[in-house]
């Protein structure tokens, strides 16, 4: 396998669908996100993407869009990113975030909503990763990481660049386990002054945070600015005027989806078992943040992704369950959850489905949808009907069509009873047919219906190419329950194992799949149980294991993140005998045959690239067919163009070789 692939003909093909689907250069709006709607709920705006190069990741601009008439127009120009855009409460001006000064460093952007000139605000000492304008609108409450500070995992788990002065190439790069450049802290932005004030009192990280009436911050925080620190943060509540903080609400589990009432009585936040910072879908708790009682509401065993308050009286929520993603609308007094819309056809991209409401009506808001073969859309939920407002199709969407035969929710039994969902997606023709398992990340994450241009470039090559591709959901993914999701926790490589090789079973069994010609590949834990498989059953003909853990003992001493492998193995590295060692991939490649595809990252903080790294030397070390990619310039998994198109060419390669279609 070359280094430099572009010269081939498959690469030139995958080349060709990104420009068929996405037309670079052409300036459309290819996808949307990040919406925010105007107080009288006339206007969107949003981040659309509008694919310029082939160079990066995808730029966004700030698009806004008319509600009645549906017209669209592009506000932004850059030069790099321009992202999250919310109106001000009297609709004049519109604050964004943008790069467009230098690269990853993320300010203040104003935007006159009547002239449409763009002015910048003062810079932070840090990059602003969120922000909420007050409800008076003459401040803006402003989440400032620190040069350095890390980004999620699904973010690419890397780290910012720090502000040094530029020093000689040979100086080498000092830890202490002590630094003080990634902390996260709140400030006031005063329009008045164009200054910031500091809220946050030293010594508390802030993760997620929001207006708490007009006096208090409610901020999800902990006492390092660790990554691996999120995941036993708290809610506390930050008096404005004296900097005060205490803690209402301590956590089993992981929190997001923080929300406060108009007044700030009461705190919305969703609790739930979560892999990762920013994928949170779960139970939804109400905080009295008075008296910190709090109680659990029940969400019609929806696993809530997204909390926005309408009114004193109406919580907006979203989420999913089990194979539909759902709207749906708290009425406080009552405690009384009413569902609004569900669809097992449309989500959102995105990591979970997060609309934003329109108006006082209950259930009304304004969703980008999206499925399988549906182009993402900017659609409008009203009276429990979907409607579409503008697609992002760029007129080829349709074409993708033509190479799939069919698209089925499946359900299977595992070997103890347990009952398991996925997605089996058909190539034309008759089956039974040469299949990919594609295991998705987390493990606390799922498979919708999301458009396949966005999820895969691979897995629309292979669909073209005849393979079937199969999605599952195994124990410990979202949308099922907490209970659900916590079947994977002290048990990652056990019971999950068999869920999947009985979904296999199953579809061998109904002709669908040939035996002969199984491959796997995933991404992060999907990565880890695509390398733990090959080791555990034999059926297997390829295998792409991306950005994977293979050894759980040196994960955990060099992942930014130790507080997972301890979460979900529920275990101590150096226990000798203990899961770190039993669920290792490295520790059983000698009973592996499969050839192997090892995809990894450089700047990898999650899974470093050294765990590809060691399982592809201990396969080589048995005579296995083996091969490391390691990408330089990506983190967890590979985002930035043409190292995307590089990535699909190669998997779609790797398995054509080892299980071709007929």
């Amino acid at each position: 396998m070359y280094n430099d692939i572009r010269h081939t003909q498959l690469y030139q093909e995958a080349e060709q669908l990104i420009q068929t689907l996405r037309h670079p250069r052409a300036g459309l709006i290819s996808d949307a996100c990040e919406l925010d709607v105007s107080v009288d709920g006339s206007q969107a705006v949003f981040s659309g993407t509008i694919m310029e190069s082939f160079e990066g990741v995808p730029a966004t601009r700030i698009c806004q869009i008319d509600l009645n008439t549906a017209k669209t127009q592009v506000l932004s120009v850059g030069p790099n990113t321009d992202r999250l855009s919310k109106f001000s409460p009297d609709g004049t001006q519109i604050a964004f975030l943008s790069d467009r000064h230098k690269r990853g460093d993320f300010q203040l952007y104003f935007l006159d909503n009547q002239s449409g000139a763009v002015t910048p605000g003062a810079k932070a000492e840090g990059w602003v990763e969120n922000f909420h304008w007050c409800p008076e609108g003459k401040r803006i409450l402003v989440c400032i990481a620190g040069h350095g500070a890390d980004t999620s995992s699904g973010q690419g788990a890397v780290s910012s660049h720090k502000q040094e002065q530029a020093a000689a190439s040979w100086l080498p790069e000092v830890q202490t386990g002590d630094e003080n450049y990634r902390w996260r802290s709140l400030w006031f932005y005063d329009l008045a002054t164009h200054q910031c004030q500091p809220i946050s009192p030293a010594g508390l990280n802030i993760w997620e945070m929001c207006w708490c009436g007009y006096t208090a911050v409610a901020a999800i925080a902990s006492s390092s600015p660790a990554e691996a620190d999120w995941y036993t943060a708290a809610v506390y509540l930050i008096d404005i005027a004296s900097r005060e903080t205490r803690i209402i609400y301590t956590p089993k589990d992981q929190l997001g989806c923080l929300a406060a009432s108009p007044s700030g009585k009461q705190v919305a936040v969703v609790e739930a078992v979560c892999s990762d910072r920013g994928c949170v879908a779960g139970d939804l708790l109400l905080i009295e943040s008075e008296t910190q009682a709090a109680r659990r509401i029940s969400t019609h065993n929806v696993d809530i992704s997204h909390t926005q308050w309408r009114s004193e009286q109406q919580l907006f929520l979203a989420g999913h369950r089990g194979f539909e993603s759902v709207v749906l609308e708290l009425e406080i007094s009552h405690a009384k959850c009413h569902e609004c819309w569900a669809s097992t056809e449309i989500t959102s991209g995105g990591v979970y489905l997060k609309p934003t409401p329109i108006g006082k009506d209950i259930g009304d808001c304004l969703l980008v949808g999206e499925g399988f073969l549906r182009p993402p859309e900017l659609a409008r939920v009203h009276n429990q009907q979907y409607r579409a407002i503008a697609s992002f199709d760029c007129g080829k969407g349709q074409s993708i069509e033509t190479w799939v035969g069919a698209i089925e929710s499946i359900e299977w039994s595992a070997p103890d009873g347990l009952k398991i969902q996925g997605w089996l997606l058909l190539p034309q023709g008759e089956g039974p047919y040469p299949l990919v398992m594609d295991v998705h990340g987390g493990p606390v994450w799922h498979w919708r219906p999301r458009w396949l241009p966005r999820s895969n470039l691979s897995t629309l090559m292979l669909l073209k190419k005849g393979y079937a591709i199969f999605l599952p959901n195994p124990r410990g993914s979202s949308g099922r329950g907490q209970a659900y999701a916590r079947e994977v926790q002290g048990d990652l490589g056990g019971k999950d194992t068999q869920d999947f090789l009985s979904g296999l079973d199953a579809l061998v069994m109904r002709g669908i799949a040939d035996p002969k010609r199984i491959g796997v590949t995933g991404g992060s834990y999907g990565g880890f149980m695509t390398s733990w498989l090959i080791t555990q059953d034999s059926r297997f003909a390829a295998a792409v294991p991306v950005a994977p853990v293979t050894h759980w003992a040196s994960k955990h001493l060099t992942t930014y993140i130790p507080a997972f492998d301890e979460l979900f193995l529920n275990d101590k590295y150096n226990n000798p005998d203990g899961r770190y060692h039993q669920r290792s991939p490295v520790m059983h490649a000698h009973k592996a045959k499969t050839p192997t595809l090892h995809i990894c990252g450089a700047l990898d903080r999650c899974t470093p690239p050294g765990q590809a790294m060691e399982f592809h030397n201990a396969l080589l070390e048995d005579g296995v067919e083996s091969v490391l990619v390691t990408y330089p310039e990506e983190g967890h998994g590979v985002r930035k163009s043409p190292a995307v198109i590089d990535y699909a060419t190669r998997v779609v390669a790797w398995i054509d070789t080892h299980m071709a279609a007929k």
